[in-house]
């Protein structure tokens, strides 16, 4: 094998090499290659699209497209989030520097500033009730969460009546589990054309961007602090995330994609992907925007079609069935076994009621925008 490093093969599964292309090839059309076939390309081995027959040592089988599939969507998962570590570390580090220096040159100290800390829920409030009286063209949100209350509609409702009344034009990206929510409809169809909304299984912590030059965004896990963000560079990070989310986003008119395998939903996908992943039933039921006691009941359910008695037993049918990797709108139904139809549309367990409304602001409260 001398000559034939990686250096040689400097790519990752998703560009293979022309020899290596070849080979995988070969391998998945007849099952199994001999082993001197893939000496010259190292990288199939190193990559792990090649490995070992255990029946014969001298043959190498190929690892399924539908794995690397889901191996390359998740590695580009975490590339994600580690940018979205990334962005929170450097507006800590601003916000931190930022505060070791004096008053603004030119104006009263903390005014026009790049970062503002805003403590409290009255001053988050009224930051934001004058950005979006500042507020000329468009307001992008990202809503996370489930079913909100009545009364978090109808108290700033009236702020994004304005909007629409000034021809500001609004997007909104939600979880899938949003679409349950009547008060979100009703809001919706109020609205008309204004407001463009879509829902993905997962979105990131909320965020409210106003024409694209103000930014507000968490700064604790309870919300009561949240950071003003008005910094060019920071801005635009933020655009192209929500950008891309939107992309991703599945429009609220559109019904959701088919399910991967029969007799298992969408969200029950998601969840297993997620269990896969080794997350806690509270940390799945948070990122879904559902309650622990839905997710659990999922979960359950989740259990029965698969077969599994134990959770390490459904963790084995998961990776099994492919249901370890992110949910792909493309894919077909793959019918399972056993598996029981999904049942018709409806309430969820333990969620809100009808008639619940759209996420609220940064601190808990109605948002500028009435959603």
């Amino acid at each position: 094998m001398a000559g034939h490093g990686t250096e040689e093969h400097p790519h990752g599964a998703d560009r293979l090499c022309e020899a290596g292309d070849r080979v995988y090839s070969r391998a998945v059309r007849r099952g199994r290659v001999p082993r001197r076939d893939a000496e010259p390309v190292p990288c199939l081995l190193e990559l792990a699209l090649l490995h070992p027959d255990p029946d014969d040592m001298d043959w190498l089988v190929p690892t399924s497209p539908q794995e690397v599939m889901t191996r390359l969507l998740r590695g580009l998962h975490d590339e994600v989030s580690a940018s979205e570590r990334r962005m929170g570390s450097a507006v800590a580090a601003f916000e931190w520097y930022a505060g070791l220096g004096g008053p603004t040159p030119g104006g009263p100290a903390g005014e026009g500033a790049a970062i503002r800390v805003l403590d409290g829920a009255s001053r988050i409030q009224a930051a934001l009730d004058q950005a979006t009286e500042a507020c000329t063209t468009e307001v992008l949100t990202v809503q996370p969460g489930g079913i909100r209350r009545e009364h978090e509609l109808s108290e700033g409702l009236h702020r994004a009546l304005e909007l629409r009344g000034r021809g500001v034009r609004m997007r909104d990206l939600y979880n899938h589990v949003a679409r349950h929510g009547q008060g979100l409809l009703n809001y919706l169809e109020l609205m008309g054309d204004a407001v463009e909304a879509r829902t993905l299984d997962e979105v990131i912590d909320r965020l409210i961007l106003f024409d694209r030059t103000v930014a507000f965004i968490p700064a604790n896990t309870d919300r009561t602090m949240a950071l003003e963000l008005r910094h060019p560079a920071l801005i635009a990070y933020l655009v192209t995330v929500f950008e891309r989310l939107w992309r991703l986003g599945i429009p609220l008119t559109a019904p959701l994609p088919d399910p991967r395998i029969e007799g298992i939903s969408h969200r029950e996908q998601s969840i297993a992907a997620l269990l896969a992943e080794g997350h806690q039933d509270a940390v799945i039921a948070e990122r879904l925007g559902i309650s622990v006691r839905t997710c659990r009941a999922h979960i359950a359910r989740l259990s029965e079609t698969l077969g599994a008695a134990s959770r390490t037993q459904l963790g084995v049918r998961i990776a099994q069935v492919g249901l370890d990797g992110p949910v792909d709108a493309s894919e077909l139904s793959v019918p399972v076994p056993g598996a029981v139809p999904d049942p018709a549309p409806g309430p969820l367990p333990g969620a809100a009621v009808p008639g619940a409304a759209v996420p609220g602001a940064l601190p808990g409260r109605g948002s500028p925008t009435g959603r």
